[in-house]
């Protein structure tokens, strides 16, 4: 019997691979069409990994006791930003586009593969721009991180992932599915290669309205202000998920070029010079100049930013140029994480304003300071374009954030209760009252907040 199954097998086997070898040869087109559908397919598998990053990365950085919660929700956001971007989102953003405004077509995935007008990647663009949209949504988890509670969140991530997106990402990359789509702030020149902007700032400025609305973790500031130290649970959990965020950044940056060419490679090392440049720099400044207590967060912040600043001009600049992003995103994220903490008393868990908001203007402006132009377009002008496509995506995001988060605090409510906060959100049950207690001071501010 198992020599009869053997054979059938092996008469399988040579039968296909007789069709194999009498096909003709691909000619170099159709060889090129192909590597090109493999790597941005994998380009997208990198991104999609990236998940598995901010989940360490963000486990590290928060207490103990809300690490499973962070887990969760991160998963949320890809189930969430995976069925809602294939309904609407990528419709939206990608779609043909009504005065470029927004997408009109494209809705539950029909017309994306074999569409003649559309671009040659079909499905695999769309798996591509998932990935994409999943991590706008993943920085604003980061940022309210151990208040907020489970069915706010995923009504918040639905509402990014089909409005605010979308809809900013078709103003500048609507013309990427359909070349001859109209996108006002890409048809003015702004440029924003794989997402500082889109991708980013965009999560980022989500995330800043929620904290400020949300406020901050009780016993986080003293009744002067002054940030009390919370312990996080493993730095060595973020590392870890640093170095996945890296690899995955390989593909985020790499494989926005829809092709692999002869620019990939300057592209990925682009990339790899900044997050190293911009390391480098965030230690030794917060070493020599500023509280040695955040000198942990800083270092590991100040790599993300490099990496965040990067992504948008990784295509326009030289190595040098890239040392020069890398450099100054250093110092852009440890001013801007003092910022954020010291000054506005803002209660950011993982520091996902400083990396993903300041450091994705800073490096959307590059283009124009390091980036290589075209001989008819002066720094300035292109520095004015890309002023103006951060601004529109600042007032447009906090405009619709501000919206979404009052009308939740209204209905359904954002913030977990004290216990919960005190002791890990658990979705579904009780807090986990057998951890050890930590003490916690409420101030009379914090108290009044809750009641609201």
């Amino acid at each position: 019997m198992k020599r009869k199954i053997m054979t059938t097998l092996l008469l399988i086997s040579y039968a296909t691979m007789s069709e194999v070898w009498a096909m003709p040869d691909a000619s170099p087109p159709t060889v090129s069409f192909n590597i090109d559908h493999i790597w941005v397919l994998l380009s997208a598998a990198l991104v999609f990994f990236m998940q598995a990053g901010f989940k360490a990365f963000e486990v590290g950085m928060v207490r103990a006791e809300h690490g499973n919660a962070v887990a969760i929700k991160n998963l949320i956001d890809w189930i969430i930003g995976s069925l809602i971007f294939l309904f609407i989102g990528f419709g939206i953003m990608f779609g043909k586009s009504s005065y470029g405004l927004i997408g009109t077509d494209l809705f539950f995935g029909i017309g994306v593969q074999d569409n003649p007008e559309g671009s040659g990647l079909g499905t695999i663009f769309f798996l591509f721009q998932i990935a994409f949209a999943t991590t706008a949504l993943t920085i604003v988890s980061g940022a309210m991180s151990e208040r907020t509670g489970f069915i706010p969140y995923m009504t918040a991530s639905a509402i990014v992932a089909v409005v605010i997106y979308p809809v900013f990402g078709h103003w500048v990359w609507g013309n990427l599915f359909y070349e001859d789509n109209p996108a006002w702030l890409a048809d003015l020149g702004f440029i924003d290669f794989a997402g500082s902007t889109v991708v980013h700032s965009i999560g980022a400025w989500v995330g800043l309205v929620g904290i400020w609305i949300i406020g901050p973790r009780l016993g986080r500031f003293d009744s002067h202000g002054n940030p009390k130290e919370f312990k996080p649970a493993n730095y060595s959990y973020s590392v870890l998920g640093l170095l996945i965020l890296w690899l995955g950044w390989w593909g985020f940056n790499g494989g926005s070029q829809l092709a692999l060419d002869g620019a990939v490679g300057d592209i990925i090392l682009n990339t790899n010079i900044a997050g190293a440049a911009a390391g480098l720099v965030a230690f030794f400044h917060c070493y020599w100049f500023q509280n040695r207590k955040d000198l942990y967060p800083k270092f590991l912040g100040g790599i993300i930013g490099g990496l965040v600043a990067i992504t948008a001009c990784c295509a326009n600049v030289n190595h040098f140029g890239a040392l020069a992003v890398g450099l100054t995103a250093g110092l852009v994220h440890n001013y801007g994480y003092d910022l954020i903490l010291y000054k506005l008393k803002l209660d950011d868990p993982v520091g996902a304003i400083p990396v993903h908001g300041f450091c994705g203007v800073w490096g959307t402006l590059c283009v124009a300071l390091f980036g290589q132009l075209g001989p008819e377009t002066s720094r300035l002008t292109q520095l004015g374009i890309q002023a103006l496509g951060v601004s529109v995506a600042f007032v447009f995001t906090i405009t619709v954030s501000y919206v979404m988060f009052t009308l939740l605090k209204k209905t359904i409510g954002l913030r977990v209760s004290p216990d919960e906060e005190k002791y890990g959100i658990i979705i579904g049950g009780e807090a986990n009252m057998g951890e050890e207690e930590e003490e916690m001071e409420m101030s009379e501010e914090e108290l009044l907040q809750l009641m609201k």
